[in-house]
């Protein structure tokens, strides 16, 4: 008994050695792009979207396991080894897919800034500048480790939508039975609402990103059991606080009246009849997701595209000694930031929206490189991956390219007719 009590002592500090990469990857899912993706399915569908959750749970731990092993087995990061693999011209035609659809991401970050403080009336003129310079900060002076106790610090305050959710009273009969029930239609809105759903999740710089960070804080193939469990864990708790997201706006919104919602502030006042603190909680969750990630995105398209061009890169570094690296991070956060103040609010939600649409374009792309790469036999050795991995794998490419196809086909259609 003894023995067995060391053992799984011994495998709870390995665990929280490395905890970190997996577990802030899949948390800031949830960033503001999502909040606000997933409000619109609640306000507009009410529990319908809930049954997405269920395979994009799957695929999310299938993908980010796949990166924390490639990161962990090869000791590099995902657009370093696409450069290796495929060449440098495919690189560059990668990394340029993912800055642009980074920095519309970068956007819709301080977009939810300048949205949850609105419902203090905290100018964005005011809040957004500040929100940058601090993220600008907490990179740039500090080092991994206190970025990364930053970060899961801010993990912990997502639990403010499981509480505004209970708050909200919704009907969870209703919920259960559409969190099993699929439910397709060939409606354009819909299509679109499903491939924003899986785009905001599993997001293509994610990808990069989580990698990128397992190489930085040296987790090796010997640490891969419990870097696997943190991915996991990470993963399922991303798809509960998306579930409440849906139920929470499903229960306050769609139940009195569906529409759409115009961004995350209209979203955290529908709950103003289930009393203030619901709304300050949504308020208080869109705020910190919308800052966490407005510091990861920046980060993660940092690190890819040095990575891929072969510059230096990291936040353990100096910035003479990876000037690329904190130039481009500096240029993303100033340029999304400012870009927001000079946009429509109206505007700014229809960027937030279309840029999880455009993540969920560009998946199948990163995922075929994914496949490619962690099943090289010379690059992987023992660590490939399984036949029922790639099964899941390849069915996802297909699956969301076909959902785009539709997406388009039908928008085109009603085009023509218009």
């Amino acid at each position: 008994m003894l023995k067995l009590l060391s053992r799984f002592r011994n495998q709870i500090v390995v665990f929280l050695a490395v905890l970190g990469p997996g577990f802030i990857t899949a948390m800031v899912d949830n960033d503001s792009g999502g909040i606000v993706t997933y409000s619109q399915a609640g306000a507009r569908w009410g529990y319908m979207p809930l049954w997405t959750l269920l395979p994009i749970t799957v695929v999310l731990i299938l993908t980010q396991e796949m990166c924390s092993r490639m990161g962990a087995v090869t000791g590099k990061g995902l657009s370093d080894l696409i450069r290796e693999e495929f060449g440098l011209r495919m690189t560059f035609f990668v990394m340029v897919l993912l800055v642009s659809c980074n920095f519309t991401n970068v956007m819709a970050e301080f977009a939810g800034v300048a949205s949850s403080l609105s419902i203090f009336h905290v100018s964005p003129f005011i809040c957004v500048p500040l929100s940058a310079v601090g993220v600008w900060f907490l990179a740039v002076r500090g080092n991994y480790r206190s970025v990364e106790k930053v970060f899961l610090f801010a993990c912990i305050i997502f639990v403010t939508y499981i509480i505004s959710g209970f708050l909200v009273k919704p009907d969870w009969k209703e919920a259960a039975i559409y969190s099993v029930r699929p439910v397709l239609m060939l409606n354009a809105d819909y299509l679109s609402m499903v491939i924003g759903m899986v785009g905001t999740t599993i997001a293509p710089w994610m990808q990069f990103y989580l990698q990128a960070a397992v190489v930085e804080k040296g987790i090796s193939a010997k640490d891969y059991a419990e870097s696997r469990i943190e991915v996991i864990v990470g993963c399922i708790m991303t798809s509960v606080i998306a579930f409440f997201i849906i139920v929470c706006c499903a229960g306050a919104i769609w139940a009195v009246q569906p529409r759409d919602v115009k961004d995350g502030a209209e979203a955290a006042l529908g709950l103003k009849p289930f009393g203030q603190y619901a709304v300050l909680l949504f308020a208080a969750g869109l705020l910190n997701a919308s800052v966490f990630a407005a510091c990861i995105l920046p980060l993660s398209t940092a690190y890819s595209v040095c990575e891929g061009l072969g510059f230096e890169s990291g936040v353990n570094k100096t910035w003479k000694e990876a000037p690329i690296f904190y130039w481009l991070y500096t240029l993303l956060i100033v340029g999304g930031a400012g870009v927001v103040l000079f946009i429509r609010a109206d505007a700014l939600f229809t960027m937030i929206l279309w840029s999880q649409v455009i993540n969920g374009v560009l998946l199948p792309i990163v995922l075929i490189f994914m496949i490619l790469l962690i099943n090289k036999k010379g690059l992987m050795k023992e660590w490939v991956s399984s036949p029922f991995y790639n099964w899941i794998a390849w069915a996802t490419v297909v699956v969301m390219i076909g959902l785009t196809l539709a997406y388009a086909g039908i928008t085109v259609q009603q085009l023509l007719k218009s």
